[in-house]
């Protein structure tokens, strides 16, 4: 491994930085976006026992918001349980925009990477072809220099690809699956809105 990144010269260390951050970008971004983690299934129902009973607090509340995304979402609710609908309405959809927000944090990053990947590698294999011009001279070509702009080009095309594909693969799948969990979380919000409203009457 070590001789192809030798190979390769120095333009692959851009490369290789970025596959590092793709790599623990995906790694921490699947392990926290897991479904029982964002919207835990019995929530809800949980949640909305609570309020019934009258057994709500500060303490409650913050043990919520701690709970899960959604728990924060849900929280901005309770804690304005005895307010107008608006007012209850407007926290929620302000926790949520808070919520979607930390759920898409570093997909950015890994867009970054897929965008730029390709072009690290062009320009890897532009270095190459400068170091394939640069080998030749009055006598005529320098078959060592001219093997090394070779690879130099070729590595860095097929590297900077290898790190684009898989790192455009996950970023559309976080952004699917962050999609998919706002919208979970809204439906479940309305629920509950009009099942505390629904109680009131």
């Amino acid at each position: 491994m070590f001789s192809i990144i030798q190979a390769a010269g120095w333009p692959i260390w851009f490369l290789l930085m970025a596959s590092v951050v793709a790599m623990a970008i995906i790694i921490e971004r699947s392990l926290y976006l897991r479904s029982a983690r964002i919207l835990p299934p019995t929530l809800l129902q949980e949640v909305v026992a609570v309020t019934r009973s009258g057994r709500v607090d500060d303490a409650v509340i913050v043990q919520l918001e701690q709970n899960s995304p959604l728990g924060r979402v849900l929280a901005a609710g309770v804690r304005n349980l005895h307010a107008p609908r608006e007012v209850m309405k407007e926290s929620i959809e302000e926790a949520g925009r808070a919520t979607a927000h930390q759920l898409e944090h570093y997909l950015t990053a890994l867009g970054t990477v897929a965008t730029l990947a390709p072009l690290l590698g062009l320009f890897g294999t532009v270095v190459g072809m400068i170091e394939i011009f640069g080998a030749q001279d009055a006598a005529g070509a320098n078959p060592g220099q001219l093997a090394h702009g070779i690879s130099v080009a070729l590595y860095n095309t097929g590297f900077g690809l290898a790190i684009a594909m898989p790192s455009l693969v996950f970023y559309r799948h976080f952004r699917a699956l962050v999609d998919g969990f706002v919208i979970d979380m809204e439906q479940q919000a309305i629920r509950f809105v009009d099942t505390v409203l629904g109680a009131r009457h």
